[in-house]
């Protein structure tokens, strides 16, 4: 749940759009051929971070369509119980609510997931939606790109939250966050989202999505193809191995790996890389150094990964700061 209460009136200081859907895990390790009974959670890479963020107290406005049903409004009472500012939150009365259904992996290995989301309330977001969020309020942005990849207009919507947050002066994070099958074409995936990541001043892709996405081989250079379109820092997830940073924050330029933190007993793999994502912009707007920033990224990926359910292990503030804590003290 999050850690504080927000004033209704006031405007959200950071804003997230995209798809969350009701998601339906198995009970049990298994081919979902054989399952009979789920267990009924949210999902969304997009909805994973904007809870992430409400956990740690900042005050989060979520921008998306669910349908005028019973998923939508579970999906509304949950993210508003996590305490997102759900005012942009739109009930379509003529689509539906898209559904995900997840096997219950074991032993590390990615589960399988199976979407039904064609058609959704959420595709057909647009511009048209985002008439009157108030962006001069607006201190940071997180956008993926999920929402350009699941229709024309929700790819209209990525390009106005993405240019209007600029002009408004607010920070922008991209996480590219791959998903191949919904997309026409390579080209334009790797054309859309390399120039959406041009738009960010904090891009943070996985090593596998950075090499689909330029071409390029190793971290330094995704990270200098990134930093030359205009990015102020790259992070790049490496997996179990940690994270590698390159960029100029706080009037430093720095390059630098932080290893990652083991985990004994990895549980589901899905909703790391968002947890990555909520520990960076946290620590960022935070005011923590780049170094503290991606450790912090490692670590709520860590926990992401202990539990069941997409956005179950993202911690909130009491918790983080007991994890980091224990931490050793940074140079």
């Amino acid at each position: 749940m999050a850690t504080f209460p927000h004033d209704s009136s006031t405007a959200p200081e950071l804003l997230s759009f995209g798809e969350a859907m009701t998601l339906f895990i198995a009970d049990r390790p298994g081919d979902m051929t054989d399952i009979e009974t789920f267990q009924r959670r949210i999902a969304g890479a997009d909805t994973n971070v904007a809870i992430g963020l409400a956990r740690l107290g900042f005050h989060v406005g979520w921008v998306s369509r669910v349908g005028d049903d019973s998923f939508g409004q579970y999906l509304r009472k949950t993210l508003e119980g996590e305490g997102l500012d759900c005012r942009h939150l739109i009930n379509d009365s003529e689509h539906p609510t898209g559904l995900v259904f997840k096997e219950r992996a074991s032993g590390g290995v990615d589960p399988r997931v199976e979407y039904f989301r064609r058609g959704s309330a959420a595709s057909h977001l647009s511009p048209d939606d985002a008439t009157s969020i108030e962006f001069t309020a607006a201190r940071h942005l997180h956008a993926t790109g999920i929402p350009p990849a699941v229709s024309a207009s929700c790819r209209q919507l990525s390009w106005h939250m993405l240019e209007r947050a600029r002009e408004a002066g607010a920070s922008i994070s991209f996480d590219p966050n791959l998903r191949p099958s919904l997309w026409d074409s390579e080209r334009d995936m790797c054309d859309t989202l390399n120039a959406m990541a041009a738009k960010a001043d904090w891009v943070l892709p996985g090593l596998a999505e950075g090499q689909r996405l330029t071409g390029l081989t190793s971290a330094e250079e995704i990270a200098d193809f990134y930093l030359s379109q205009g990015a102020q820092a790259v992070i790049i997830k490496l997996g179990p191995e940690g994270s590698y940073y390159r960029g100029k924050l706080n009037g430093r330029e720095s390059e630098f790996t932080v290893p990652g933190f083991p985990v004994t007993d990895v549980v589901d793999t899905v909703g790391a890389g968002d947890g990555f994502a909520v520990g960076v912009i946290s620590a960022l707007l935070d005011g923590l150094s780049p170094h503290a920033a991606v450790r912090r990224g490692n670590l709520i990926g860590a926990q992401a990964i202990q539990v069941v359910g997409d956005m179950e292990g993202l911690p909130d503030r009491h918790h983080l700061t007991r994890l980091e804590a224990e931490l050793p003290a940074l140079d």
